[in-house]
């Protein structure tokens, strides 16, 4: 495993909804977490009505005006590569920092609970988390993805409902219909076509924005950050105990930033000091 910094690989997207096709760099730091690069580029970000029309009949009582938060479908630009967790945090890596077992007694009690997403984690544990690996690596600073950043990661190139065809969600995603509605270990599912586990399903992800309905409406078009105001914070990718429809790059959640559910968790960005 090459460690960080490095070149930039060449990565070829796979068309949607077909198996993907990677040439992933990898990189990993002194505690053992990899990272994958993300090259820049252009993405088209949330969820058309006609779609939404669609994903609505996923739901036991259709009703697609419950993703208006995910419209108007519009053009963002990334501008600058990142290096993105090739899984959500573990509860191996958080113990190894923080020396506590946050979440179910149950979940640190399985033999593979080294690979178990941490969870019961609130956006403001994470930046204690964040803080703590900041001051004891030298060399990197890390963060939580922006949510165009993560949508971006989680689509891979795709401008589908999802990344790959419904008949193949269970090989890449932990989500009810699959999952026992237990957590399961990490990169146990296939991965997208930027080399990431788990950005469907196994555990939400919290971001760094703050939340708001009308966001798309207003947000900058290149490298946006969200709202500068707003109580709660954004989480995405949904979790073991999610229903299909939920399930998806586009979907969007929130919650205050003390929330600390059995089914969130997070992801890092690392960048060079």
């Amino acid at each position: 495993m090459k460690r960080f910094p490095g070149g930039v690989a060449l990565l070829i997207l796979a068309p949607a909804l077909a198996m993907p096709v990677y040439a992933v760099d990898h990189r990993q730091n002194t505690l053992g977490m990899e990272f994958v690069f993300i090259p820049p580029g252009e993405f088209r970000m949330g969820t058309s009505l006609d779609d939404a029309e669609i994903i609505a009949w996923e739901m036991e009582s259709p009703d697609a005006s419950k993703f208006l938060d995910e419209a108007p479908v519009h053009t963002v630009a990334i501008s600058t590569g990142f290096w993105l967790g090739r899984t959500e945090v573990t509860q191996d890596q958080w113990y190894r920092v923080m020396g506590h077992k946050p979440g179910p007694a149950a979940h640190w009690q399985q033999d593979d609970w080294r690979s178990l997403p941490v969870v019961s984690v609130s956006w403001n544990m994470a930046q204690q988390f964040i803080a703590r690996l900041n001051q004891l690596d030298k060399q990197f600073s890390y963060r939580l993805p922006s949510e165009a950043e993560w949508e971006y990661a989680a689509r891979a190139g795709s401008a589908s409902i999802r990344p790959v065809a419904m008949e193949h969600l269970s090989e890449y995603a932990w989500f009810i219909k699959n999952s026992g509605d237990v957590p399961q270990p990490v990169a146990s599912r296939k991965p997208n076509a930027f080399g990431l586990h788990d950005m469907l399903g196994n555990a939400w992800e919290w971001v760094n924005d703050r939340y708001h309905p009308d966001t798309y409406s207003k947000a900058k078009r290149t490298d946006p950050k969200g709202p500068v105001q707003g109580a709660s914070r954004v989480r995405r990718g949904g979790s073991y105990h999610c229903p299909l429809y939920q399930t998806r790059p586009a979907y969007r959640s929130a919650n205050s930033p003390d929330t600390a559910y059995s089914v969130i968790s997070f992801r890092l960005l690392a960048e060079e000091k």
